[in-house]
């Protein structure tokens, strides 16, 4: 007897998403919302393939990264080979490539489809689309306040509030000092390297995993508690005179240029990659519902000296696309139209067809969008159809609309349809 084939499963592999056409049209939002925000500041778009050598994030993001969070594998050349789990080690690749054909600065963005092998949760799953925005070859606090405004304006521009959100700044070259002023006996010289690498990992979690964090402590040094991170005896002027930072210069550039709702919260952020040497921050959701980071990014002034040549300083961000869908849901803001067309021609019968299609070309001319159906079922049925799919206006054809040579036109939204000439229904449309 013979064994029936085994069914395949419909389910998609687990971590990753199916786009059906609802959730395409929320997410070609979102990357309008993106696109448009990067271009207004003059940036330009790039991009590069999925692979990459896995050696190029052992070296800077390292190697817990490569060993447990990505999709590694050994290529039939014998090459090791890694799903890229961020853009920043690959544009810093390309940048030092062709550093002396380009003009410094550059203002890039991307959005290129991202991979990591974790645990899939709310706002985090193991494929993931992220908007990166990165300005190389500015080696001061202006640039970091333009990359921050830019973060901000593509929150405003999705009509969050203020109130909505709060950007948190921080330091890592001040952060690499205070751990040495803390007094911390971290052993001989890589094992104090390896443990302040472990800590810069615990504050990334702080809040997002307390308990996490808490027990991460322990493994530095068994004293230490999440209250000797709570930076209450941490004094901003003292920050500043120590390390040169100019924080509260940086702040008030912020300011000036709209952006209010910024804190320098010192212990509270710290961006988990070993990349980052400078200026640090991360987006914060108020909401009680979703209070969690939104995104971040940072200073990352040494990446592009992994590749040979001197250092060019640098600094970006990136915002994900699963993070920012549940900050706009949460806060009702995804209000995204999902029709496929401007209007439905519904056609009574294979007579009419012929003119039917020569006035969904002639509305399509005019730059709209025109579906016709092709089932002939009855006008009821059709109009459904139309109404299920959201569509705003059905035109309808019957052999009257073929004699006359003009159209009806139902506006679905008010229930109100009218027997008009073709331009009219256009301009209809149009409004």
């Amino acid at each position: 007897m013979t064994e029936k084939p085994k069914k395949l499963s419909t389910e998609s592999y687990k971590g990753v998403r199916d786009f059906y056409p609802a959730d395409m049209a929320v997410q070609e939002y979102i990357f309008g919302v993106w696109k448009k925000t990067a271009e207004s500041f003059g940036y330009e778009e790039y991009g590069a393939s999925v692979l990459e050598p896995a050696e190029l994030y052992r070296a800077k993001s390292g190697e817990e990264i490569v060993n447990e969070q990505t999709y590694t594998f050994i290529d039939r050349g014998k090459r090791e080979v890694t799903l890229r789990p961020e853009m920043t080690p690959t544009v810093a690749r390309m940048v030092a490539a062709k550093r002396r054909e380009m003009g410094l600065p550059l203002r890039w963005y991307s959005i290129p489809n991202l991979f990591r092998y974790e645990q899939p949760q709310r706002g985090r799953l193991r494929e993931h689309w992220q908007l990166n925005v990165d300005l190389f070859g500015v080696d001061s606090i202006d640039a970091d306040v333009e990359i921050i405004s830019i973060a901000y304006r593509i929150m405003k521009n999705f009509g969050a509030k203020d109130s909505d959100f709060v950007i948190k700044v921080s330091s890592r070259s001040w952060l690499n000092k205070w751990f040495d002023w803390l007094g911390l006996e971290l052993g001989n010289e890589a094992e104090s390297k390896r443990k302040k690498k472990l800590l810069f990992q615990l504050l990334d979690i702080k809040e997002k995993d307390p308990k996490r964090f808490a027990a991460g402590l322990k493994e530095v040094r068994a004293d230490l508690t999440p209250e000797n991170f709570s930076g209450k005896n941490i004094d901003p002027d003292s920050v500043e005179k120590n390390l040169n930072i100019d924080i509260k210069g940086m702040i008030r550039k912020l300011n000036n240029a709209g952006v209010k709702n910024v804190i320098v919260d010192l212990t509270g952020v710290a961006r988990g990659f070993d990349y980052y040497t400078g200026m640090v921050f991360e987006i914060y959701d108020t909401n009680l519902e979703n209070r969690r980071s939104l995104f971040g990014g940072g200073r990352y002034d040494d990446l592009t000296s992994l590749f040979g040549g001197d250092k060019i300083p640098a600094v970006g961000f990136g915002m994900g696309d699963v993070t920012i869908r549940d900050f706009l849901e949460t806060h009702n803001l995804l209000n995204v139209s999902q029709a496929p067309s401007d209007c439905y021609v519904c056609v009574l019968s294979e007579n009419e067809m012929q003119y039917a299609s020569k006035i969904a070309e002639e509305i399509r001319a005019k730059g709209l969008r025109a579906s016709i159906d092709l089932s002939y079922k009855k006008l009821g049925d059709q109009v459904s159809y139309a109404n299920k799919h959201n569509i705003p206006f059905v035109v309808i054809v019957g052999a009257n609309e073929v004699k006359s040579e003009k159209v009806t036109l139902k506006n679905m939204k008010i229930g109100e349809q009218k027997v008009m000439t073709l331009e009219e229904a256009i301009k209809t449309i149009q409004k």
